[in-house]
């Protein structure tokens, strides 16, 4: 076994004083008695270490016979340190053990001197003094020793090596470090002789939060403290035993008391726990129990936990809520969208052969008949020819136009024979509405190709200008390859050349061109009368015939009628009449089959009283739910036939519809038809229109 000594205190580096040569031996006396009670003192401690851990194991066991032999050791330890001391001349001090090796001893226990040992009356142990106070007198007491000679052992007797002990050398004094974990605790006899307590030797009791000791453990603890108090075990001598400081003992004991710096560490039996929940450890500190959980108590904390944190989002929410920006209010249509007027399906008398269609312009088609697709529409080319000199060189109110002169070329192809000209001759001059009567109405191929070149600088160059009109307004089936339309490549279809009718009928020069029964042109002798003779019947304004053996007699026409006291007019078209045996036949017959259809469309187009005034046709919605209601301010009449199905439309009229106002305030209007022929009528509101509550504002999700 092993024992660290004790640690070194400044008592043992002092210098020791010269020993006179006249009383050796009373300077030597008490380092032998240190020596011995140390060597006690560690052999008691360790019976006690061994007694309770074969009580506990085994129950009884027989202490004595594994008490170390101590004796020899003391003495022979004795000697050597009583040799060391007389060989050091009296006159020099003593030197520091860090400057010389410290000594090492070795001894064997003999049977029965640790039983004397522990005999020794208490009056002839010495405890040892504390470190901070100086050591205690030696006690001059005779003690028997052998400087010249060693003690020698006996052969038979073996040397028990457990019990060896080695001195090692002291370290440097280091000082002394507060460690958190180490408690010194001294003998209560130690403390009672001190008198107080330091920092270092001041005990605390250590209180569980938690019973972690056994009951039995409880128990055997409880029977043991009546007993009476025994020595704490003894740290093996450290260095200031070898230097001769006496051994303190406690009162009515043999074993001797150890220094504080010898005290064993106090220990504790509870281990490391983990941590505890935040309610738990609360509990614990407060030596309050947390209460039992059940379905109330978990109910109730998550209330107190979660209702701050919903209060507080919906006062975040009302506040969004409030100062989000409104929805657009918007007119919405609540009367029927459609109105269908009485009188059955019209019946048009449509010819058998060709195609065509009619519409009232503003209001949409009363009908088509036929393919419906291209073919060639022979003198009816003149329209598009008219309509891009008007749109390029326009003419307003009585205005004539520039000045043109006729081209050598224009007067000889005035000349031909199979095709429609006017008699002009080279180098006279007409202006661009003389020229547009000669074009219209005696159908000149001549005057034609004249304006394409005055326009275009060439022929080709027009006929491309025609092509792009016609990309322009949508005449997706119509293709022109010359502007008087004397070649069967220039085709077109009826639906086509009403989109052409609409365009160019808004010029006022033109409606007027086309009118003309006949006409007057200085330069020209005579008369010249509009091959058109539909002019003659009531309400017709013909637009232009047009007919050749590919395309049969054509007719594009325009008829007006008079409804509810406004003219409204009625655009039509015939196609391929070619069921007469002469050209010129073939041009009445299409003229006679378009005057039928005309005089039947101009009975048939009436009107009818689709809103009346007051009527609720809608609401405003606010967006959140609320609807105010508006209502027609008079009474509207469309154009229509019979079997006509026309749409109504509620509208803002181009202004941004009000979050609120009053009664009769207008707001927007309702129209039926598009274009020319379009009716209106302005709504108002019914009632109040009041901005959305507070309620309405929280309670949006949209």
């Amino acid at each position: 076994m092993f024992k660290t000594l004790a640690p070194r205190t400044p008592e043992d580096d002092a210098p020791k004083p010269a020993a006179s040569a006249a009383a050796p031996a009373s300077n030597d006396e008490p380092e032998s008695e240190r020596l011995k009670a140390a060597v006690a003192a560690w052999v008691a401690s360790a019976e006690d270490e061994d007694e309770a851990d074969e009580a506990s194991a085994e129950g009884d066991a027989d202490v004595d016979e594994s008490e170390p032999d101590v004796e020899g050791v003391v003495e022979d330890d004795a000697e050597d340190v009583e040799s060391s001391d007389d060989d050091q001349p009296a006159d020099e001090p003593v030197e520091d053990e860090d400057k010389a090796p410290a000594a090492s001893w070795f001894a064997a226990r003999k049977p029965g001197e640790a039983d004397k040992a522990a005999e020794k009356p208490a009056a002839e142990q010495k405890p040892e003094p504390e470190a901070d106070e100086p050591a205690a007198e030696p006690v001059d007491k005779p003690v028997e020793k052998s400087v010249d000679k060693p003690v020698v052992e006996p052969e038979d007797e073996p040397v028990d090596q457990p019990t060896a002990m080695f001195k090692i050398v002291r370290p440097p004094v280091a000082p002394a470090v507060d460690q958190p974990t180490t408690a010194l605790k001294l003998p209560p006899t130690l403390r009672a002789q001190s008198g107080a307590e330091s920092d270092s030797e001041r005990t605390s009791t250590f209180v569980p939060l938690r019973a972690d000791i056994p009951a039995e453990r409880k128990a055997q603890e409880a029977q043991e403290a009546p007993k009476a108090p025994e020595a704490p075990r003894a740290a093996a001598p450290g260095p200031k035993a070898a230097t001769g400081a006496p051994k303190a003992f406690a009162p009515g004991s043999d074993a001797p008391v150890p220094p504080a710096s010898l005290a064993e560490a106090e220990r504790t039996r509870q281990q490391p726990l983990p941590p505890l929940p935040p309610l738990d450890l609360l509990a614990e500190l407060t030596n309050t129990p947390p209460p039992k959980p059940n379905a109330l108590r978990t109910t109730a904390r998550r209330v107190r936990i979660w209702t701050p944190l919903v209060v507080l989002l919906l006062i975040v929410f009302a506040i969004v809520q409030m100062v989000r920006p409104l929805p657009a209010p918007a007119l919405t249509l609540s009367a029927s969208p459609t109105f269908t007027f009485e009188g059955g399906q019209l019946k048009m008398p449509w010819p058998t052969e060709g195609q065509g269609a009619v519409e009232v312009e503003g209001v949409g088609s009363m009908g088509t008949y036929g393919a419906q697709k291209p073919a060639p529409i022979a003198s009816v080319t003149k329209t598009m020819t008219a309509y891009v000199i008007l749109r390029d060189h326009p003419l307003k109110g009585s205005q004539k136009g520039p000045e043109i002169e006729i081209d050598k070329k224009a007067a000889e192809q005035g000349k031909a024979e199979h095709e429609s000209t006017a008699a002009v001759q080279e180098g006279q001059t007409y202006t661009e509405k003389e020229l547009l009567e000669l074009l219209m109405i005696p159908s000149a191929n001549n005057v034609a190709r004249l304006l394409a070149r005055w326009d275009a600088g060439s022929e080709a160059a027009f006929v491309e200008k025609m092509n792009a009109a016609a990309k322009d307004l949508g005449m997706t089936q119509s293709t022109y390859t010359d502007p008087s339309g004397l070649l069967d490549s220039t085709v077109s279809t009826p639906k086509d050349q009403l989109k052409l009718a609409k365009a160019v009928m808004q010029y006022d020069v033109f409606r007027e061109i086309v009118n003309m029964p006949n006409v007057t042109v200085d330069g020209i002798p005579g008369r010249i009368e509009n091959n058109n003779n539909i002019l003659l019947e009531p309400g017709v304004s013909g637009i232009k015939t047009g007919s050749s053996t590919p395309a049969g007699g054509n007719l594009l026409w325009s008829a007006n009628t008079v409804v509810d006291g406004e003219t409204r007019r009625i655009l039509g078209i015939v196609m391929g009449a070619k069921d007469a045996d002469e050209l010129g036949k073939k041009l009445q017959l299409a003229i006679d089959n378009s005057l039928k259809i005309i005089q039947k469309a101009q009975n048939d187009v009436t009107s009818a009283s689709v809103v009346r005034k007051g009527q609720v046709l809608g609401y405003i919605d606010d967006g959140l739910g609320g609807q105010t209601p508006v209502v027609a301010t008079k009474e509207l009449k469309a154009i229509g036939w019979p079997g006509l199905q026309v749409k109504l439309e509620l509208t803002d009229g181009g202004k941004a519809v009000p979050h609120s106002g009053k009664a009769g305030d207008i707001v927007g209007q309702v129209s039926i038809g598009t274009g020319v022929g379009k009716v209106s009528a302005p709504v108002a509101l019914q009632a109040d229109l009041v901005e959305p509550g507070f309620d309405k504002k929280l309670t949006r999700v949209g």
